[in-house]
Order: structure tokens, then sequence, then C-alpha cells
């Protein structure tokens, strides 16, 4: 069973919805533009600029405050996989 972090006086983890991470898999990995993303995901570019802003915000929130991440609706502990729905998506980048 996970621990809780609150329990044992630790900074509890930066919780990431699956679209945020979608957003930011999209643009800074995969290198799209903020309208193909929206066409991709479905949703106005309003909506993506936001999630990708909030999503940027609380990841770097993490890191400089030495947080953990944890995706919202993954169950990647003990499964060993994501239960987010996936989509036909484009590949990433070679870096």
């Amino acid at each position: 069973m996970p621990r809780s972090a609150e329990c044992e006086g630790e900074t509890p983890p930066v919780l990431l919805r699956p679209d945020e991470l979608e957003v930011l898999r999209l643009i800074d990995l995969v290198g799209l533009q903020q309208e193909e993303a929206a066409a991709i995901l479905g949703v106005s570019r309003k909506t993506v600029w936001r999630d990708l802003h909030e999503a940027r915000r609380e990841v770097t929130g993490a890191l400089v405050h030495g947080r953990g991440i944890e995706i919202l609706g993954c169950r990647r502990h003990g499964a060993g996989r994501c239960d987010h729905p996936q989509r036909d998506r484009p590949q990433e980048s070679e870096e």
C-alpha cells in the first residue's frame, strides 16, 4: 500500500491531470504549436494555453521545491501501465 506523505511529515506531490501532461508532451517534447496541439486534443487554443502554463508552473514548482510529481488517474506504481486512454499521437522527436 502506498504511504501517505502527509502522515510522515513530507510535502505531498504535485498532482498533474492527464490532459496537462498531454499538453506538455505535445508542445514541449513533440514540438507542436499550440494551435496544432489544440486540434489534436479537440479543444480551443485558449484551453491549451491555460493547461500548458498551469502544468509548467506545477512542474517547475515541484522541481524547485523538491516535490514529487503524480499523474492523476494513472496507476503505474503497481500495474506497470497507465489506465489513461491512449489516442493516436505524433511521435516524439529524437533529441
